[in-house]
């Protein structure tokens, strides 16, 4: 149960979204991936205009690399059901109200999980999926136990295997 604490901690900041939207599609490796070419604006769809309209006076300007990135979150955000959008509004809220500092530690921690193995990412999305079953009372407390712990004590913590799931009463 801990432990999925310490996998919360790892991905709290940067991935509460992991645990409500799809993993996001991995680009081809690096020695098979096509050059980027930079994306015309008449090339995205009418719904992708009217959600990037703040960028149309700049797009030949951004790099094929943002351009895709962007055409991407404009279309998953397309996709998303109203709850998802007031959720993902929610959490960009919270990022632009995080102080810089906080900012890079989350980019940081996300570049980590990002570079992990396929199979130890799914292990701490369903870590974390997981402590999201706890009560928040619950949470709160294993949040405190955490926190009190040592840095010796939390490696000590993270290398015993995870305990079976339990179930928890909503």
């Amino acid at each position: 149960m801990i432990r999925a604490l310490c996998m919360w901690f790892s991905l709290a900041l940067a991935g509460v979204a992991l645990a409500q939207t799809p993993a996001p599609e991995q680009p081809p490796p690096a020695s098979t991936a096509q050059p980027s070419q930079p994306k015309a604006w008449s090339s995205l769809s009418p719904g992708q205009q009217n959600v990037l309209k703040n960028y149309q006076g700049q797009w030949n300007t951004l790099t094929p690399e943002k351009q895709q990135a962007l055409s991407r979150g404009s279309q998953r955000w397309l996709n998303m059901t109203p709850e998802q959008k007031s959720s993902a509004q929610q959490r960009f809220q919270q990022w632009r109200a995080m102080p810089p500092e906080q900012q890079q530690l989350i980019r940081q921690r996300w570049r980590e999980f990002k570079s992990l193995p396929p199979e130890r990412q799914q292990q701490i999305r369903e870590h974390f999926n997981r402590f999201k079953q706890i009560p928040p009372a619950r949470r709160q407390q294993l949040r405190q136990q955490w926190r009190r712990m040592s840095p010796e004590q939390r490696r000590s913590f993270m290398s015993r295997p995870a305990p079976p799931a339990r179930h928890y009463p909503r």
